[in-house]
């Protein structure tokens, strides 16, 4: 499989031959040449299905084949941002934000993970629920804004807002944890949680989450 993807409000185009295939949540696919069909499938059985439902994905996800050499299938994001490419080859896993992926090959496993306490995930809001990816071949996953990538050594650690968290290897060691003192809480404006990322394994933080995007477009619409 061959894949572009352009840089200017990021499209992603996959270009497959006779008998190759890519999974995508349903609804996301925008446009595809002629020979191209598509299956409805629960990706794995009902439990699966669940867990993508919890982690911001459909219920249901779509396995595009071509039926022909050199088809096309595309996708475009949901809000501005990146689409980034990773090309599994079965040695690494990954930690990504829910409604993170965009398309993938079929050998890769997509999985729903919980965060260790599910009282501290519920109230953070953000992280409660994550998604994991491993296996081989190409993942494309999208995020909001630019990406900006840190390789954290055994024991580092960095304190994240929790929408800033895009992905991380899944060596990194990922908590929720609560902002000091009651007037940070209220005043400080960065909310009662943390996430807390240690080392040592690679994380990708996002620019513009679709909360802090939401909340100042809230700001500037007429009320009442």
């Amino acid at each position: 499989m061959r894949y572009e993807i352009s840089e200017k409000y990021p499209v992603l185009k996959c270009f497959l031959d006779k008998n190759e295939s890519i999974v995508t949540t349903a609804g996301n696919m925008s446009w595809m040449t002629e020979h191209m069909t598509y299956n409805v499938s629960s990706g794995g059985g009902i439990g699966k299905a669940f867990g993508r439902v919890f982690s911001g994905e459909g219920f249901f996800q779509n396995v595009y084949t071509a039926q022909a050499d050199n088809q096309e299938l595309t996708f475009t994001i949901s809000m501005p941002g990146e689409i980034m490419h990773l090309d599994l080859d079965g040695q690494k896993s990954y930690i990504a934000q829910k409604s993170a992926f965009l398309a993938a090959q079929e050998s890769v496993v997509f999985e729903s993970v919980f965060t260790k306490k599910f009282t501290a995930g519920l109230l953070g809001g953000e992280g409660f629920v994550l998604q994991r990816f491993s296996g081989t071949g190409h993942l494309f996953l999208e995020c909001d804004g630019s990406l900006v990538e840190y390789d954290l050594v055994q024991d580092e650690v960095l304190l994240i807002d929790q929408g800033n968290v895009f992905m991380f290897e899944e060596t990194v060691k990922y908590e929720i944890q609560t902002v000091k003192g009651l007037s940070n809480k209220l005043f400080g404006g960065e909310g009662f949680f943390l996430v807390r990322l240690k080392g040592p394994g690679k994380v990708w933080l996002q620019t513009l989450p679709v909360t802090k995007l939401a909340n100042e477009l809230l700001r500037v619409f007429p009320q009442g």
